[in-house]
């Protein structure tokens, strides 16, 4: 939508043919002009082709697996749970061992 419409922008207007009087592009007129691939059309197909690609891998494999596999259970409702990870960066931060040093020269910030 925005490229169209800076397409546009650079472009601008055209005279009709046929009735010989100003209009705005069309989005086909646009891509013939600029001759840039459709960048949504370049990520489907893409897409496309690591799904093929995958298709054509052994059971073993684990993207394989992935691509074809759903998802079991349930994912747990509320808040996520605390990690460690979680804990020691907040002990961290109140001790001020978190925190980087700044040297001040002995004068209070």
């Amino acid at each position: 939508m925005f490229e169209n419409l800076v397409l546009r922008r650079i472009f601008g207007p055209r005279t009709d043919e046929v009735t010989e009087e100003w209009r705005r592009l069309h989005n086909e007129q646009l891509n013939d002009l600029y001759s840039s691939p459709n960048i949504v059309q370049v990520i489907k197909s893409r897409r496309m082709k690591w799904a093929g690609h995958v298709a054509c891998m052994g059971e073993e494999r684990r993207a394989y697996r992935v691509l074809l596999g759903k998802p079991e259970g349930k994912r747990p409702l509320g808040k996520p749970r605390c990690r460690w990870v979680d804990i020691r960066l907040d002990v961290g931060m109140w001790t001020g061992l978190g925190l980087p040093k700044i040297e001040t020269g002995g004068r209070r910030l």
